[in-house]
């Protein structure tokens, strides 16, 4: 059984005067910030912002890269090349590390997202080409990526400190991978369901995948989205029922 987990958010994905989730509210609950660096949400000011709310509650600050992809907020599976990946990992890691600096912070970890996380959760060169990316930006990050995926082997390869990541609001294939958002069922929406999912994976390592079966899982960090509608009651259902199971909340270490 775990005795701790970290509970991660996206945020900061707000641009211009389109406005997602409710980053403020769910902040008073999570331990780790997940901050889009401008590739599928954000902006300048959206950052500064971000990072200032987050440090006001005392919640680890973690770029958020994705692909190039505003328009599809980033969920668009669009071919890229380890090298690609690379620089665009590098590149928004250090828009929010500026950002953080300026604010008298530092960076405590990268997760992807979208279509750049599901991609390298698959493949070896892409996941390779991000945990390079991290480590060559700075080598104390923690590098989140899903449970059992190709990232977290890469990042175990060179030296990257990593965070198995599980979810909440998203249900499971057989290999331990996401249902794909297009089809049903790949949101968890009943708040009781979730919390059910969630206590299973920290107390015994496991998720009941759609076709019936127990997948094991690491769960080291766990992501609440920021994006569905409910969530705030997600995270505050969620928090309360591990602090009643004896579960403390707090970030992975860094190095």
């Amino acid at each position: 059984m775990s005795q701790s987990i970290d509970l991660n958010c996206d945020m900061g994905e707000s641009y211009g005067a389109w406005t997602m989730g409710n980053d403020a509210a769910v902040l008073a609950f999570v331990s780790s910030a997940n901050i889009a660096c401008g590739f599928h949400g954000g902006d300048p000011a959206t950052l500064r912002k971000t990072v200032a709310a987050a440090l006001a509650q005392g919640v680890a600050l973690g770029a958020h890269p994705s692909l190039q992809d505003l328009a599809g907020f980033g969920r668009r599976a669009i071919p890229t090349t380890p090298e690609e990946a690379y620089d665009i990992v590098v590149y928004q890691i250090g828009a929010l590390a500026g950002v953080a600096a300026s604010q008298g912070a530092r960076l405590h970890h990268v997760k992807a997202h979208g279509a750049l996380y599901n991609m390298a959760a698959k493949d070896a060169g892409l996941a390779r080409a991000i945990c390079q990316a991290v480590k060559d930006v700075d080598a104390s990050l923690v590098l989140y990526g899903l449970a059992g995926s190709k990232l977290i082997d890469a990042a175990r390869d060179i030296g990257l400190a990593a965070a198995s990541e599980v979810f909440a609001d998203r249900s499971y294939q057989d290999d331990g991978s996401l249902t794909p958002r297009t089809r049903a069922g790949a949101m968890i929406e009943d708040v009781d369901q979730a919390v059910a999912q969630v206590l299973r994976m920290a107390r015994e390592g496991l998720v009941r995948s759609v076709d019936g079966k127990d997948v094991p899982v690491q769960a080291d960090t766990l992501c609440i989205h920021g994006d569905q509608p409910n969530a705030l009651v997600f995270a505050r259902a969620i928090r309360d029922a591990l602090q009643q199971a004896g579960i403390a909340v707090r970030t992975p270490q860094a190095r």
